[in-house]
């Protein structure tokens, strides 16, 4: 089966190069030219790996990969004119895969959308579980277990929990924790409200790995 890349670019010249490329290889690509577009292709459709510059008009790659995150961990590849240190780093924090600068080699390009289709394949392959320490959540059947044993959970606390295991070992601040759950519809955090589903979290679960990082948020840690 042929595999669908979403190419997000505002340079004509380099969608154009990138979408002859590509089809040569085999792939099937689709274009948008800014972010707000970008997301209206990523929603209608159903992509293998998405290409995303950054500076963009309209929306920004940054922010784009971040909504594409709340909703599929599909593999994002940046592509930037951007090379300082921090630049690549941000791009990392909003979970893009990989970082590539403009100009850029095709081959080193090809050989990457080919690593991060393989890493997709290989996760696809495992179980739907996100597992730290002895607690399991499944993902597809929305279920929780601690030492095998299920528990059971509001719709909020296993959305907080299922972030905290996708982003192991990373500190979450509150607005992020409820900006993930929300959408661009959340705008105000109310701390004590975020306070009080992570103390049910810990009592439910009866565990210690989901630490308060004072001043910042949560980090969940599979020390048990």
């Amino acid at each position: 089966m042929r595999r669908k890349i979403l190419v997000i670019e505002d340079e004509k010249g380099i969608q154009d190069f990138l979408k002859a490329c590509l089809e040569q290889s085999g792939y099937i690509v689709d274009l948008a030219s800014d972010g707000v577009e970008g997301i209206k292709a990523f929603q209608k459709d159903v992509y293998d790996l998405i290409i995303l510059d950054i500076l963009m008009p309209k929306m920004d790659g940054y922010a784009v990969c971040e909504l594409i995150r709340q909703e599929s961990d599909v593999p994002i590849l940046m592509l930037t004119a951007l090379d300082d240190e921090k630049d690549q780093i941000k791009g990392f924090d909003v979970l893009a895969d990989d970082y590539i600068t403009k100009p850029f080699s095709f081959p080193v390009l090809m050989k990457r959308v080919e690593a991060a289709l393989r890493r997709r394949q290989g996760f696809r392959m495992e179980s739907s579980d996100l597992v730290c320490g002895n607690i399991r959540l499944n993902k597809e059947k929305y279920e929780v277990y601690v030492n095998n044993e299920q528990i059971v959970l509001t719709s909020i606390e296993f959305k907080i929990l299922k972030i905290l295991l996708q982003n192991q070992g990373m500190v979450l601040s509150r607005e992020r924790l409820m900006q993930k759950i929300h959408g661009n519809e959340y705008y105000e955090c109310d701390d004590r409200l975020v306070n009080h589903h992570i103390m049910n979290l810990r009592r439910k679960l009866n565990t210690d790995c989901i630490e308060t990082v004072r001043g910042v948020g949560y980090k969940i840690v599979g020390h048990n």
